[in-house]
């Protein structure tokens, strides 16, 4: 972390840069934090731009061009904050913001507007326990969503003080925890951290993965370390343009998350954060990858695409549809590999969609 890339004059005698790159790592203009850690800067090409991670991670000018669309807070988070830290947008669970530091910066942050400060922890603490008290005070809520900020750069001990208290709330079913750190930071996974980790089962890892370049040797025994301590993993890719926007690279990275032992879960669709418009794709985009996914590889390796909703209307899944219509008592459709005249019986004949 103390090594991280986060200038141009640190990234000038690494990497080749483009006059565009060096204009926007230059520019106070910039929508998002810069920094990288030295480990995941060496998965980078350091000659080519068109490099997917590195899309990803260093800025260009096209991050200050604001789109009519663009929204500082497009899931309205800090309007579904009834205490600091803690986001209760849906009845049953809250997301809680245990920090606001990454070990990287992705070029495309839901929450580039907090992260990239450092709050001294006493601060953070406070901050906390009035999230606990609040997460107590709500038989409701039965999941919390730590993340940030990635909470896994916070000391175990540290780490260890929030999961604790959480985990003797009676009504919580389970705690879960969203990082990055496994794929741009694996030497953060320590026995230590998965042995302090597992004394809170039930407890679950949402692990941000992009690209298959991230599946390397050592994120895989980071993986398989948070696995073997009995921690299920699942997948949250964020679908961009250019960098994972094909069937091909999708096939490969949902493949390759089920080798280091991460059930793919998410296919999330790049929220309209300002700055963004030149990762975003089209909805078509994301139905055609799930297309191009079904029947083509196993089912536990499709994730749902997901749109979380600007406005603070929450998650909606989408789904290419297969049935083409309904005649003489049963469901005509169309399979994964576009053969048609298929039938399934139903006498009932009840709308699928209300």
């Amino acid at each position: 972390m103390r090594n991280r890339l986060r200038t141009h004059a640190e990234f000038a005698p690494i990497f080749t840069l483009t006059d565009d790159e060096t204009a926007a790592l230059r520019s106070p203009q910039r929508t998002f934090s810069t920094g990288i850690t030295p480990y995941y800067a060496s998965l980078l090409d350091r000659d080519n731009p068109d490099c997917a991670l590195r899309k990803t991670m260093i800025p260009t000018m096209a991050e200050t061009v604001i789109d009519p669309h663009d929204m500082v807070d497009p899931l309205a988070e800090d309007e579904h904050a009834p205490v600091p830290g803690i986001v209760h947008r849906y009845p049953d669970r809250v997301l809680f913001l245990a920090n606001d530091v990454c070990p990287v910066y992705c070029r495309y942050c839901t929450r580039s507007r907090i992260v990239g400060g450092n709050a001294p922890f006493s601060v953070a603490r406070a901050r906390w326990q009035k999230g606990i008290d609040y997460i107590a005070g709500n038989p409701g809520i039965h999941d919390v969503l730590i993340s940030g900020g990635d909470p896994l750069i916070l000391s175990d001990d540290r780490l260890e003080w929030l999961i604790s208290r959480l985990h003797k709330i009676p009504h919580l079913d389970f705690i879960r925890l969203g990082t990055k750190v496994p794929v741009v930071l694996p030497q953060r996974i320590t026995p230590a951290l998965t042995q302090m980790l597992a004394k809170y089962h039930p407890f679950y890892l949402s692990v941000h993965v992009t690209h298959p370049r991230e599946l390397t040797a050592e994120s895989a025994r980071a993986c398989a370390a948070l696995a073997d301590a009995g921690i299920p993993l699942a997948s949250q890719t964020v679908l961009l343009r250019g960098i994972n926007d094909n069937v091909e690279t999708m096939r490969e990275l949902m493949r390759g998350l089920l080798r280091v032992r991460i059930r793919p879960y998410y296919l999330l669709q790049c929220d309209p954060i300002t700055g963004s418009s030149h990762l975003r794709t089209s909805l078509r985009s994301g139905l055609d990858i799930i297309r191009g996914l079904r029947g083509h590889v196993s089912g536990y390796a499709i994730p749902h695409y997901i749109v979380d909703l600007p406005g603070g209307g929450g998650k909606i899944a989408l789904t290419p549809e297969h049935i083409n219509g309904y005649e003489d008592g049963a469901w005509l459709a169309t399979n994964s590999h576009g053969v048609s005249g298929f039938r399934y019986p139903d006498p009932e004949g009840l709308p699928l969609y209300p």
